[in-house]
């Protein structure tokens, strides 16, 4: 194919990568506990842990895990916020030959108990805080060991106790729970500490991450991400990002800012993984929510990378102390999850002098497909370039390529692809191509320089704040309260998060109130998938084979009414 995108490329930055370099992620890892020993890894509350310190106690946890029986390729859940355990679990997972399972620690029973039975997981790291939802699930999955974290483990003594005090009394985050059999962190790095970790065998082409991502059925699939498709990624960022790094005068020591959740595609390749081949310090942000705690957090640093979402960026520069970050040594921001709004772009970049660099991905390609080079200065409302050794493609509906400026499915080919999607075969190959493209279900057009922009959405996921909302999931779990005669729901605008969910609903009985459907929805959906808005009618858009048009209610379309004939 013709590669137009190649002469776009900014100087220095390579057409291709080369992945064979670290023989699998256990080998990058242990190369940078290594080669950067001494220096801070992540930061966390006050509370920093070196690389050795993380080496040290993922070599206890791998171990322990070893000798609890597990065999080779094993799935681990990790379901935690942006704490010290959590860099420490993947790292254990990873260098003992197991496959990482990411959890959102936010997910309701339903949605735990689902992933944790599609992917088999036998293992489960969980902070304290979110136990008891494990605890009504764990019966009907094969979760064997249950290893329960809590807010102040790596903290030390002293400040440790007094975080699990306020986490657990003053704030009251810990409802109870009860979990026979599992084992406090502190005492798996104890018991652990005495075993030896048996180096991996894992290579290029085994299992690293099982990625969960929705999917048109309402239940979300396992992205299968290999170790090379990993490293991959890692290798392409960071070729992508070496011209604004490079540039004089050069940073002695990467500082990162890890805001978003290190259980999303985006956080865990460019924060953890990238940074740690960076040697870089990590700044774990637990709840980003927490705009002031955020911004004085980000006080005491002076910041190079800076990976998030446009509504992200947007709540920092509302913060009447962002103006005290300083920026003088910021290098990169890299926007990604969701579109990146012009004015948001324009107001960052006049606050900190760097532009935001939006990116395209998914968790399929783990995530970087497209990139705007690091040497613009300047918004371009694309998505950018194909980063390197990725191959994009304009599909039509029959799976052929498009010439320059013609719109359809943006398709893509790489390293970085995934292996497909977990125990999904005929998922698989209704998203690839016999010529190895996947197939991103989102409509763009290429421009004669190589820029990619989006322009539809071919599939009718909702995107809020940078999360995958699926409408069949949501409509399957509102149609399913007896008050619910048919639903469904859309993605509308919202200032804050780009997108909300838009619920329509005909209900049973009159009397069926907005306050009950809402109950309903906070048992069965995490808070992102939840209905923002909501909408009673008498009936909703169909075809004439009775499926619902969800077009006509993003066009605010209502019912076109049939008369009666016995009414003529």
């Amino acid at each position: 194919m013709d590669k137009i995108w190649l002469k776009s490329y900014p100087a220095g930055v390579p057409e291709k990568i080369d992945p064979s370099q670290y023989p699998s992620l256990a080998h990058l890892l242990s190369e940078s506990f290594q080669m950067f020993a001494q220096r801070d890894a992540y930061i966390c509350m006050g509370k920093t842990m070196t690389y050795a310190e993380l080496g040290a106690y993922s070599r206890s946890l791998g171990a322990w895990l070893q000798g609890k029986g597990l065999l080779k390729g094993a799935r681990v859940a990790v379901m935690m916020p942006n704490v010290l355990q959590y860099p420490v679990a993947v790292a254990a997972i990873l260098r003992a030959g197991f496959i990482v399972v990411n959890v959102n620690p936010l997910y309701t029973p339903r949605e735990l108990e689902h992933q944790l039975k599609d992917s088999g997981a036998e293992a489960i790291i969980i902070l304290e805080n979110f136990a008891t939802t494990l605890q009504q699930v764990i019966g009907r999955t094969r979760i064997r060991h249950v290893v329960v974290a809590t807010m102040g483990d790596l903290m030390g003594a002293a400040k440790g106790a007094m975080v699990n005090f306020i986490v657990r009394k003053h704030k009251k985050l810990v409802p109870p729970y009860r979990l026979p059999g599992s084992v406090a962190f502190r005492q798996v790095l104890r018991d652990g500490a005495g075993l030896s970790l048996r180096p991996a065998a894992s290579g290029h082409h085994d299992i690293a991450f099982l990625q969960y991502t929705g999917g048109t059925t309402g239940l979300s699939k396992g992205a299968m991400l290999t170790h090379r498709n990993i490293i991959a990624n890692i290798l392409q960022n960071d070729a992508w990002s070496r011209p604004a790094l490079d540039r004089e005068p050069p940073v002695e020591s990467m500082v990162t800012v890890c805001a978003l959740p290190l259980y999303h595609i985006l956080a865990l390749s460019a924060c953890m993984l990238m940074g740690a081949r960076w040697g870089a310090l990590n700044i774990l942000i637990p709840n980003p929510r927490d705009i002031p705690g955020f911004v004085r957090e980000l006080t005491k640093h002076r910041i190079n990378f800076f990976p998030g979402v446009n509504t992200l960026f947007n709540s920092l520069l509302n913060d009447t102390n962002f103006s005290r970050i300083d920026f003088s040594e910021l290098r990169v921001t890299l926007g990604g999850g969701m579109a990146v709004q012009q004015a948001v772009n324009e107001r960052w970049k006049q606050a900190t002098g760097c532009p935001i660099l939006e990116g395209y991905g998914l968790s399929e390609t783990s995530p970087t497909a497209t990139l705007n080079p690091a040497t613009l200065d300047a918004f371009t409302g694309a998505i950018g370039l194909p980063v390197s050794s990725t191959d994009i493609a304009i599909l039509d509906e029959e799976d052929k390529p498009l010439p320059v400026g013609e719109r359809g499915e943006i398709a893509i080919r790489g390293p970085q692809v995934m292996s497909g999607y977990w125990n999904r075969p005929e998922e698989t190959a209704r998203v690839m191509t016999e010529d190895g493209f996947f197939k991103s279900g989102d409509i763009g057009v290429m421009d004669d320089r190589g820029y990619v922009k989006i322009v539809d959405r071919k599939k009718d996921m909702i995107l809020v704040s940078g999360f995958n909302v699926y409408p069949s999931e949501v409509e399957a779990v509102v149609s399913s309260h007896p008050g619910v005669l048919e639903c469904a729901c859309i993605g509308v605008p919202d200032e804050h998060s780009g997108e909300a969910v838009k619920l329509f609903v005909v209900r049973r009985n009159p009397s069926f109130s907005v306050e009950q459907l809402m109950d309903h929805c906070r048992e069965q959906l995490t808070a992102y998938k939840r209905p923002k808005h909501l909408e009673f009618r008498d009936e909703l858009p169909k075809s004439n084979v009775g499926k619902i048009l969800r077009r006509e209610l993003r066009d605010g379309k209502k019912p076109t009414r049939t008369p009666d004939a016995t009414n003529h």
